[in-house]
């Protein structure tokens, strides 16, 4: 059985490190008050728009080179077994979620809530925090993506290009590759 987080481990792993990181830099700032969440605010949504838009245009990009992944798997002279499509689904819907996340955000991020004089001040401190928190996590899962697709190329390179023996061959071609060292023996 395919189990997510066990066959992701080392992408999550990356991931969480990359969201810990960028958090305790966000934790370093130490507490702000409302006024001042609400400057550091106006200074810092041009930046996180930029981070949700190229996450949002990357994560689409990403899906299309999945297309290509696909392609390639499919147009190999060997098979490979559903292990590697169970692989790639999970790269696609951890990847859409990343997207549908980043497209939130930068539809949150749009809203001219610092320009509104209805929002009471002690509230921009909290839309401080989460925003950073928010983009952290957007950042690492982004890491965790780009890490699960090294995964796979790195698994389709051994196995397309340098021919090696991999558990996500498929057993006939393996049949098929003893039976022809067997002939090439007798030779």
């Amino acid at each position: 059985m395919f189990n997510f987080i066990e066959e992701n481990k080392n992408a999550i792993y990356g991931g969480l490190i990359a969201t810990l990181f960028t958090g305790v830099g966000i934790f370093l700032l130490g507490n702000v008050s409302g006024y001042e969440a609400k400057h550091l605010l106006k200074e810092s949504l041009s930046g996180l728009n930029m981070l949700c838009n190229t996450i949002v245009l990357a994560s689409a990009t990403i899906l299309a080179l999945l297309l290509t992944l696909l392609s390639v798997s499919f147009g190999s002279k060997m098979s490979l077994n559903e292990i590697h499509y169970k692989q790639v689904l999970s790269i696609a819907k951890f990847d859409v979620i990343l997207f549908i996340a980043a497209l939130i955000l930068f539809q949150f991020f749009n809203i001219p809530i610092v320009e509104s004089d209805n929002v009471p001040t002690n509230w921009y401190s909290v839309i401080y925090w989460v925003t950073l928190g928010s983009t952290s996590v957007i950042s690492g899962m982004m890491i965790t993506v780009i890490l699960m697709l090294y995964r796979a190329v790195t698994n389709l390179i051994a196995i397309i290009g340098l021919g090696k023996d991999h558990p996500m061959l498929s057993k006939d071609d393996l049949n098929d590759e003893i039976e022809n060292e067997k002939e090439a023996m007798k030779s």
